[in-house]
């Protein structure tokens, strides 16, 4: 749980020059979701329940003149002596997913942090108000991961590389496609493709961690679990 779900980041984009960006149009593009969706997760310590977590679309918004999807992903819960209490809030292009802004507040323990990203594709991304630093086109931002990697092909066996999560030095991001299983968890029994995300970062998805992450084997590719292992342990939802 050190990092909570701030370590979900991935990205993709074709290699566009800034001045050749177009925004797609129609601007809302076929995805696997859509407003109101919602999934919620238990969180699990080893074998002990210690919390819970969900993702959801909360519906459309716009961001600077463009319609954005607007998302958010929510951890609670910790173990004695160590709290979380987790929210990323993301707002993606509706046509092309690229990110737009992006806000991190994070309780972990005795720490707590809130980060604000204005995100300009191609351009630039800005931080909490400060200097603006330079970014990729079509980025993406550590709450869009888990919605874009639905509409990735995921054939089990390729691995995927992608140059596009909006903070470049954290490049490239892979995603191995490990296997089809069968899994069963609260909601029920869900035929799903087994992925692993890796980051050059500490957290969830770090080569350390071996995180797996189970979508469904279907035209939705809804999240029905994630393990990964921490420093102190294995964390599953």
């Amino acid at each position: 749980m050190v990092g909570g779900i701030a370590a979900l980041s991935l990205a993709v984009a074709t290699a566009l020059s800034a001045q050749d960006i177009v925004w797609p149009t129609p601007a809302r593009a076929p995805v696997p979701f859509g407003a109101g969706e919602r999934a919620e997760y238990q969180v699990k310590f080893g074998f002990l329940s210690v919390g819970d977590a969900s993702m959801e679309v909360i519906g459309n918004d716009t961001v600077r003149g463009h319609e954005a999807w607007h998302t958010l992903l929510r951890l609670h819960g910790g173990i004695p002596g160590y709290r979380v209490n987790d929210r990323l809030e993301s707002w993606m292009h509706t046509g092309s997913l690229a990110s737009l802004r992006h806000w991190q507040e994070l309780s972990e323990g005795s720490r707590d942090v809130q980060r604000r990203y204005e995100i300009f594709p191609g351009e630039s991304y800005v931080y909490n108000e400060q200097e603006p630093q330079p970014t990729v086109n079509i980025p993406r931002d550590d709450g869009s991961f888990l919605y874009f990697v639905r509409t990735v092909p995921l054939e089990v066996g390729q691995e995927y590389t992608f140059d596009r999560y909006f903070r470049p030095d954290r490049n490239p991001v892979r995603i191995q496609v490990l296997r089809r299983e069968r899994a069963q968890v609260p909601a029920g029994t869900f035929e799903t493709v087994v992925v692993r995300p890796i980051i050059k970062a500490r957290g969830v998805f770090s080569e350390d961690g071996r995180a797996e992450v189970w979508l469904t084997d279907d035209e939705n590719r809804i999240m029905v679990q994630m393990k990964t292992r921490l420093a102190f342990g294995s964390i599953n939802l």
